[in-house]
């Protein structure tokens, strides 16, 4: 049985890859979990999102979770932990209307090319 935990580490990661990259989501309303007990061979993190009749249904706005699996992601290098979650951000559509993009969107050529805007603006925060 997978078993899940408020992950605050990973919500204030989130926050600051988010700042260096400059997405404009509303933090506020993106939950952040670790699970464990996870049967998926590749899976490092997942990201979920509160459908559009969800919201209707419960009278509340868009929500996402970004899922981390924590036997895969928490063994991976610091450079390939923000990678995933830049891929989990780029899967949160601009919109924030509860869908989510597709691979055709989020690729290992994107998700590069935010990683080098991170390295590129952490570095030019700290001089």
């Amino acid at each position: 049985m997978i078993q899940y935990e408020h992950a605050e580490d990973i919500k204030q990661k989130l926050l600051e890859v988010s700042s260096a990259i400059g997405t404009k989501h509303d933090f506020s309303r993106v939950i952040c979990l670790r699970s464990r007990g996870s049967k998926g061979i590749y899976t490092l993190a997942r990201c979920h999102a509160l459908s559009r009749a969800m919201q209707k249904a419960l009278g509340v706005k868009a929500h996402y979770v970004i899922e981390v699996v924590s036997e895969k992601y928490d063994k991976l290098s610091d450079e390939e932990k923000v990678k995933t979650l830049i891929h989990e951000l780029l899967h949160i559509p601009k919109s924030f209307g509860g869908g989510l993009k597709g691979h055709g969107v989020v690729n290992r050529r994107t998700i590069d090319d935010v990683y080098r805007t991170y390295v590129s603006n952490r570095k030019n925060a700290n001089n």
